[in-house]
């Protein structure tokens, strides 16, 4: 059932569609009231409709901010605050166990508040995918999927049993089990509906746009349906499913024009790697991107799909397509029911959200793109945003060998036990994953047809090379097999190993112990090449230094060619059968050869057969045998589930929030650090304070799983926190690694934290630009709260990390008028005192008071980021889960 508001300026409507009556709020009787709206980007559309449906005289939302987005088309800059209510929650399993642990236990502190758990219920639809948890120990052979099966359900068996209870336990709540894709993916081909509609509280139908916000920062993807969602913290997305609005100020909203069309084989990849690093230069943080012009009508939905995911990587909120005749294409390919196509159509056009190419929406600012312009590139080695056109990844990779890994000659060396050798520059993972290209039929057929030609001519990856196929849907094995390339990616090595996100989150799993060996005994810079979104530093693997991400069909040639350091354009991959040499151009295939395969190996049946019960599950889900009920029964020791400790002692009124006095940094950063940083993803080290944790808890190194998979036990997960094996604390310089100074002592950051909190010594974070960069993840700011750490001090936010710290009470603040730690000096030996917490203000300036270790002192000012009103009260609340768990014990 959708909420409604009072509808004060009467724009609700009636249409008939397919003899079906359905309530709409009218974009156009806005219009006539406020002026005309027609030229409002179609994601403004969106945001005005939501205010129509749920304006309840001020309440939330007001006519006020009705008008307020009309008259955006005469001043088209950000600054209004609204409210704004998605339609639907999208999780995965890393970012949704936690989430799940946070309900659970809301339901036993509203208990112990004396109010209702059925309240602590998701409000509208949640859909979580188990996706993030398939880890690649098993490749290159027919077995690989079965056996990775197996070992993630043995590994995951607490967590699967937990999220099964969820779903049973919680209403509005479905899991997708494991094996079955990637939750951007799901939600492109299955979920997502362009048109949603529910009835309302006088059981009369209503359509509206579907939204969502997600869990992950790649939700953005479904904006290349149409469908506006972005990434948000886990925190915020239990808000939302509670019924609260999310606080946003309205966007700037940057338009980027495509003409012409991309050239004979360039692919959608080589697309998205250019646009994000023109919106990297752009600068569009914290801005919705939309997309326009004529170029539009040459790119497919799934090449939409690629661009509109990649938006975390170029800092934009969203990258936004409207509607036309090609997503109705992709509804009807994909299974959807005519019916709900069918509204589509209707509502796009009445409303004002099909595609007009001769007529251009007003935008903040424009930027454009001749496709044509378009070249094969990679980006790498350590940031998505960092393209390199392929014939110079060699140079690159060469420079950066002397200027950035300080190593005066490459090195080179022999793998014990092995008939080869391996040195710098040596690919040694190519594996194409992730949701950006695995939802794209162009790539992954192009990477079938780049492993058929090799295949023919008697082509093999190098020895050294750890291949992978990671789909991100079922549909994808289909349609390799069906065109008969699945046959000839596993002779290159690319047999199926998962339906999940495998390496571009760190699941790569383990190198081959004498690999392994020979890189860290030697000091080898080796390289992965994905097609991924993400190549962080120690991300993808700890054995691994420089990571591109690349077309998938790019992802097979590298495991052909086995280097980065030679020109893969001008040089040979590889010596076929009959002696001769082979080049990239020999295999590489044509758009026609593309074409023709996906109009013949892709079908409705495909997604139809897939989707149809898509919460069943295989075998090992449908063992998983658990009680519903209104609370969970924690189990004891458990080190991968655990009661977090957010509520402990909370009242129905919240305690004044006190100054921040003599503060010492934790840790002093300095550019781009990021969420994979501050709360990594990958491996456990078995000398850090995790590894420690889990040895005391009697779990043997082989099991101690990701960081990722343990999110749900605060214990693990607050040890982890700046704890990646490449973060650089400038207060132990020349040391890289989670390690801090106590008192003069370098030790651990978690034990320093531990350290200062019996001392009661408040901490701080001082860092530089583009703090808390990368994922949604929660955990970078749960963590960071747990510490002790009780402000950030920066010189900008990336826009998920920012609202994750307000919403578990830590102040997010800005350095002003070109300040920073550099130019004011600040390091680890000086303290930090703030003061008038108790009566701060959205985005006010805050003195700073900074006292050296000889006894000076200095102030500065910062800017506050809690930047709305009711960011604010959330804060004072001690977190936005404390604010909600409080107003609906009321």
């Amino acid at each position: 059932m959708t909420q409604v508001g009072q509808d004060t300026l009467g724009t609700r409507s009636t249409m008939t569609v397919g003899g079906r009556e359905v309530a709409y709020y009218s974009l156009r009787k806005a219009g006539e009231k406020f002026g005309d709206v027609s030229r409002l980007p179609f994601s403004m559309k969106v945001l005005l409709e939501n205010m129509l449906r749920f304006e309840d005289g001020g309440f939330t939302v007001s006519t006020d901010d009705i008008k307020a987005i009309v008259e955006w088309q005469n001043n088209p800059v950000t600054g209004d605050e609204i409210q704004y209510r998605p339609a639907r929650v999208l999780m995965q399993d890393f970012t949704g166990v936690p989430c799940v642990v946070d309900l659970a236990a809301m339901r036993d502190a509203i208990k112990a508040l004396g109010g209702d758990t059925k309240k602590i219920n998701p409000q509208v639809p949640v859909h979580l995918v188990i996706d993030h948890s398939v880890m690649v120990d098993e490749f290159g052979h027919p077995k690989a999927f079965e056996k990775n099966v197996e070992l993630e359900y043995a590994r995951n068996a607490e967590r699967y049993d937990f999220l099964k209870w969820g779903a049973q336990s919680f209403e509005n709540f479905k899991a997708v089990p494991p094996g079955t894709g990637i939750c951007h993916q799901v939600n492109l081909e299955h979920i997502a509906r362009c048109v949603w509609s529910s009835e309302d509280p006088d059981g009369k139908m209503v359509a509206y746009p579907d939204t969502c916000v997600g869990t992950d920062s790649h939700t953005t993807m479904v904006n290349g349906l149409g469908v506006l969602g972005w990434g948000v913290g886990g925190i915020e997305a239990e808000a939302a499913m509670l019924g609260q609005p999310i606080s946003m100020l309205v966007p700037e909203v940057v338009g980027f024009r495509f003409t012409g069309k991309l050239a004979e084989g360039v692919t959608a990849t080589d697309l998205v790697l250019t646009c994000t690093q023109m919106l990297r230069a752009k600068g569009v943080v914290g801005r919705f991107v939309e997309y326009f012009g004529d170029g539009l009508s040459t790119l497919s939905l799934a090449d939409r799909a690629t661009l509109a995911n990649m938006a975390p990587e170029y800092g934009a909120t969203c990258g936004f397509f409207g509607i036309d005749d090609k997503t109705l294409d992709y509804l009807r390919l994909t299974g959807r029911p005519e019916d709900e196509i069918a509204l589509v159509e209707a509502y796009a056009r009445e409303q004002g959200f099909w595609i007009d190419p001769t007529r251009d929406p007003v935008f903040t600012d424009t930027l454009e793109l001749d496709l044509s312009t378009v070249v094969p590139s990679l980006a790498g080695p350590k940031r998505p945003q960092d393209k390199v056109a392929l014939p110079e990844v060699d140079e690159l990779f060469n420079g950066d060998l002397r200027s950035v890994y300080k190593k005066d000659a490459p090195v080179r060396t022999e793998v014990n036990g092995r008939d080869h050798d391996i040195g710098d520059g040596d690919v040694v993972i190519a594996a194409i994953t992730s949701c950006t290209n695995t939802s794209n039929p162009d790539v992954l057929i192009a990477a079938g047809l780049v492993a058929k030609k090799a295949h023919e001519k008697g082509l093999k990856p190098k020895p050294w090379v750890k291949t992978s196929l990671a789909p991100g849907s079922q549909v994808v094995t289909d349609y390799l097999e069906k065109s008969g390339l699945q046959d000839h990616l596993d002779a290159m090595g690319f047999d199926l190993v998962g339906y999940g996100c495998t390496t571009c989150i760190g699941n790569s799993g383990p190198l081959a112990e004498p690999i392994s060996n020979a890189i860290n005994g030697n000091d080898i810079v080796a390289a992965s090449v994905l097609s991924g979104n993400r190549n962080f530093e120690g991300r993808v693997s700890p054995d691994v230094r420089a990571n591109f991400l690349a077309s998938p069909p790019l992802v097979v040639a590298y495991a052909l060619k086995g280097t980065v350091t030679e020109d893969i354009t001008e040089t040979a991959i590889g010596t076929a059968t009959d002696g001769s040499e082979v080049f990239l151009k020999d295999i590489w295939p044509t758009s026609q050869e593309i074409a023709d395969i996906r109009s013949g190996s892709i079908d409705r049946q495909m997604f139809e057969a897939r989707y149809a019960d898509v919460y069943k599950g295989d075998e090992h889900w449908q063992k998983i045998d658990v009680t519903p009920s209104d609370t969970y029964q924690w189990r004891a020791g458990s080190t991968y589930v655990a009661n977090p400790p957010y509520f402990e002692g909370m009242d129905m009124t919240p305690a004044p929030i006190g100054d921040i006095v003599d503060a010492r940094p934790l840790a002093v950063l300095g550019d781009s650090v990021t969420t994979d940083h501050i709360s990594p993803a990958g491996s456990i080290k078995e000398d850090s304070p995790a590894g420690q944790y889990l040895k005391e808890h009697q779990v043997a190194k082989a099991d101690f799983n990701s960081y990722g998979s343990r999110r749900g036990n605060h214990e693990v997960m607050m040890r982890g926190t700046f704890a990646n094996i490449r973060i650089r604390n400038e207060m132990v310089p020349g040391i890289e690694g989670g390690m801090t100074k106590y008192n003069g002592e370098v030790m651990p950051i978690y034990d320093a934290a531990m350290k200062h909190k019996e001392d009661g010594t408040q901490l701080v974070v001082v860092a530089g630009k583009e703090y808390g960069t990368g994922s949604s993840r929660d955990w970078a700011a749960k963590g960071t709260i747990l510490l002790g750490v009780r402000a950030v001090i920066v010189e900008s936010f990336e826009r998920i990390h920012r609202s994750n710290l307000v919403g578990m009470g830590v102040l997010p603040l800005q350095f002003k008028d070109g300040d920073s730690r550099e130019s004011l000096g600040l390091t680890g030996e000086d303290s930090f005192t703030i003061k008038g917490i108790a009566g701060l203000k959205p985005r006010q300036d805050v003195e700073i008071e900074v006292k050296r270790a000889d006894g000076s002192s200095f102030t500065f000012t910062a800017l506050c980021r809690i930047d709305t009103a009711n960011e604010m009260e959330y804060y004072m609340n001690g977190g936005i889960l404390h604010y909600v768990l409080r107003k609906l014990a009321a």
